[in-house]
Formats: structure tokens, C-alpha cells, sequence
């Protein structure tokens, strides 16, 4: 059975911004695009940077690092697409937003 955590409120991450959720052994990249809520995995494929602590570009998240680029809707690594990182299921309940592991 699946694991459901609480990202925080809808209105603790503004559009366009990301923050790192740390919960059931996990460090997750929350990111919020235009209101969507995306949650990856929070270690860059490249060397480990911290992608909620990286920026948003359109529909991709950038590793503050080295500049590497995963698309939000599915982890995939744009900049090298055989390094992809795990995409988790968000959902909102009230004013929640919750990450199902």
C-alpha cells in the first residue's frame, strides 16, 4: 500500500518555485508549476546536487549544481535522458498538498 505524506500547503510554494520535503526516509523535490504540484526525487543523477533547491525553467526542474534538467511531469533527465530520477504522485486535499510514495 502506498505511502501518503503532506507537501505543505498550497500556498507555502508559489508558482515557480521548488523546496526540498524531507519524510519517510526520502529527501523529495517539491515543485510548483503554475499552480501544478510535481514531486521527484530530490538527488540529481549527475552528482547528487539537490533539485528542491534548483530552479524552474518551463516544465523542467535545473539542478543548481551543474545545470542538469529533468522534466517535472516525468523525472526524465533532459540533458542526459538514460539518467532519470524516481517521480512520485501528487494530490490535493483542502488547502494539502500531498506526495503518495
Amino acid at each position: 500500500m502506498p505511502e501518503i505524506i503532506k507537501g505543505g500547503r498550497i500556498t507555502d510554494l508559489k508558482p515557480g518555485d521548488a523546496r526540498v520535503i524531507e519524510a519517510a526516509g526520502k529527501s523529495i523535490a517539491l515543485c510548483n508549476l503554475d499552480g501544478t504540484f510535481y514531486a521527484l526525487d530530490n538527488t540529481c543523477a549527475h552528482r547528487g546536487g539537490p533539485l528542491g533547491e534548483g530552479f524552474l525553467d518551463g516544465d523542467k526542474v535545473t539542478c543548481p549544481w551543474h545545470g542538469w534538467q529533468y522534466e517535472l511531469a516525468t523525472g526524465r533527465c533532459a540533458t542526459n535522458p538514460a539518467a532519470s530520477v524516481a517521480r512520485y504522485e501528487t494530490r490535493i486535499e483542502g488547502d494539502e498538498v500531498l506526495i503518495v510514495l
